[in-house]
Order: C-alpha cells, then sequence, then structure tokens
C-alpha cells in the first residue's frame, strides 16, 4: 500500500509520524550524531540520543531543532529523509505529501526553512500548520465552532498558548521555555545542592520520574550518579520529587506568566467560555504531574490534561490529513 501523506509533529525533543489509518507509526528524539571529521551523518532518532555525552572529539550530536525552529538546515533535512524513508515502503516511488507543525509565532523565513528542508527531504508538496491548532484538534477540540477554547501546549523547546474560535487563533502566546528548560534547570540545581555534575538525560529521567509542578507530602525518591565536583570522582546521591519541584519551579513560573498574558488578551466573550470549559493542557511537558492543578490554581481556570497529551499534535496532523479539504484554507501555508 503507497503512503501518500504523512503528518510530522517536528518537536525540538521529539518528532512523531502519523500516517492515516495507521495512527503515529513512528516517535523518534530530534536527534542527529555526525562524524566532524568526515562531515557525515552517522545516526539519527534513538540511535543518535544514545550516543548523547558519550561520543569521541570526532563525533558531534546535534539536535538540529532550537525553540521549535530549525537551527541546522542539513541537519533538518537529513532527519526528515530518515523519517520519511523509515515509514514509506521501500518500492514507493511516489513522494507523499508532508504536514509539519511549527510554533504559532514562527516567522516567515522560519517557515519557508521548514517547507524547503521537507521538499528537499523528498516530500511532492509540504505543507505547515500552527502547533496550538493540531494540538487541539488532536485533544478533540470541536476548533470550528464559534466558543472559545483555550489549549495549552507545553513541549520540548516552546510552550505555546493559543484561545481558538471559529478554526483560527484569537490570541497567543509562544515562550522559549519548556520542557528542555526544566531540564537544565533540574541540572543545575543538582549541580548547586550536591555538588554534582549531571548530563542532560540524567536531569529529564530526574523529572520524568520524581518531577513534580507542587511540593508532595509523600515524598518520591530516585537514585542518580554523576561526577563529583569536589574529587571528580564518580558519586551516587538521592533526589527527591520536592526537590525536583523546588528546582523548576522559575520555569513554571514563566509559563503560567504567558498563560495569564493570553487570558488578559481574551475577548469577554470567549473568556467566559473558557471559564466554563476549562483550558486544556497538551505536549510531553504537559504530562509534568500536578501541573494541570498548579496552573488552575494560579490562574483561577479549571485546567484539564488532554487524553494522550504527548500525541495530541501529531494525532491533529492525522485529522488534518484525513480532511484535507476542511482545513486547507484555515491553518496551512503551502509551498
Amino acid at each position: 500500500m503507497f503512503i501518500r501523506k504523512i503528518g510530522i509533529d517536528l518537536g525540538t525533543c521529539n518528532s512523531l509520524v502519523f500516517i492515516p489509518k495507521k495512527g503515529v507509526v513512528l516517535t523518534e528524539p530530534s536527534v542527529v550524531a555526525v562524524d566532524v571529521s568526515e562531515n557525515k551523518i552517522l545516526a539519527v532518532g534513538q540511535a543518535a540520543k544514545e550516543m548523547t555525552g558519550r561520543t569521541p572529539e570526532n563525533i558531534t550530536v546535534f539536535r538540529p531543532l532550537k525553540d521549535g525552529v530549525i537551527a541546522d538546515f542539513r541537519i533538518t533535512e537529513a532527519m526528515l529523509k530518515y523519517f520519511i524513508t523509515k515509514v514509506k515502503p521501500k518500492y514507493q516511488f511516489i513522494k507523499p505529501d508532508l504536514i509539519i507543525s511549527v510554533p504559532a509565532g514562527i516567522t516567515s523565513t522560519e517557515k519557508r526553512a521548514v517547507i524547503e528542508a521537507a521538499v528537499l527531504a523528498g516530500a511532492k508538496n509540504a505543507y505547515i500548520a500552527k502547533e496550538p491548532i493540531l494540538a487541539a484538534i488532536g485533544a478533540g477540540i470541536p476548533i470550528h465552532t464559534c466558543s472559545g477554547h483555550m489549549i495549552v501546549d507545553i513541549g520540548g523547546g516552546t510552550t505555546e498558548v493559543a484561545v481558538i474560535s471559529l478554526g483560527g487563533i484569537v490570541t497567543f502566546n509562544s515562550i522559549r521555555m519548556a520542557g528542555d528548560k526544566m531540564n537544565v534547570a533540574v541540572s543545575e540545581y543538582i549541580k548547586k545542592k550536591h555538588n554534582l555534575a549531571v548530563g542532560e538525560q540524567t536531569a529529564e529521567d530526574v523529572k520524568i520520574k520524581v518531577g513534580t509542578a507542587v511540593p508532595e507530602e509523600k515524598e518520591r525518591f530516585i537514585e542518580i550518579r554523576g561526577r563529583d565536583l569536589v574529587s571528580g570522582l564518580p558519586r551516587s546521591i538521592k533526589v527527591s520529587s520536592n526537590e525536583v519541584s523546588e528546582a523548576i519551579q522559575d520555569v513554571l513560573e514563566e509559563i503560567i506568566l504567558a498563560i495569564k498574558s493570553v487570558l488578559r488578551d481574551t475577548p469577554p466573550e470567549l473568556a467566559s467560555d473558557i471559564m466554563d470549559k476549562g483550558m486544556v493542557l497538551s505536549g510531553g511537558g504537559g504530562l509534568l504531574r500536578n501541573l494541570d492543578q498548579l496552573i488552575a490554581k494560579a490562574t483561577g481556570v479549571p485546567c484539564f490534561l488532554a487524553d494522550e497529551a504527548f500525541f495530541c499534535v501529531a494525532k491533529g496532523t492525522g485529522v488534518v490529513l484525513e480532511n484535507l479539504d476542511v482545513y486547507k484554507r484555515s491553518i496551512m501555508s503551502k509551498k
């Protein structure tokens, strides 16, 4: 069976590939390993992520997307090519149409770069759609109705907050504060408090396994290993969930400020709709324990975590692909 349409949630941390009638067929880290001396791409996705922090000097591990936009064009193209090749049957020569998610605050130059990279990677046509709209569609929000819906999509590089009505974005805010910044905050906190240097992957593990947005009475613990900054020798320590909560407070405050600024700019009629229905939380960053409670308490607006929050944007690309004529005009820019 030929694959004519592919949806890609092109994230700073992870990229997801959606094929109509099959669902999400691929979830890979947005990471590429390059041999600098030979200028050759060695690995993409999970294989490249496993090399992070373990490479000799001639191999560099890149994340070609920074804050949700292309930071390295050639490597992004190689990554898209890898995704297309991996899901497309070997004997298929027909180029598929691609829909790629981009942050709402993306510039026209950044849009062009995404479209160009997709076409060079093997797409027949490349469309781009804004993440908040795709996340809302994937979360099952009826975006074409005339009532207001609010979506908070927290990814790896960006947090997108938007109010959607009649199929379009009424007000939005896109900040470059999300999962990655939480990882950095956790690793800095461990460095300061425990004199232990830990890698990015360890910090991310700590956040995923014991992280919480609100301090808990019953703490959870995780044992981690790193390099002692005083002796320079390996050492292991235990980190608690409340320590993680303390470490990421500044990042969470920035996200809440972004949500408040969107609520302030929302027309009164839509604001009352949002008060009734509450806001929907999606994206990998939204899976942080108790984050919905923290947002609801800080804003006074109910907040709910979407079903399969991590897959919302990818599922949104799937719905758009299956109903291309309905959505073509409202949300997509085409090359």
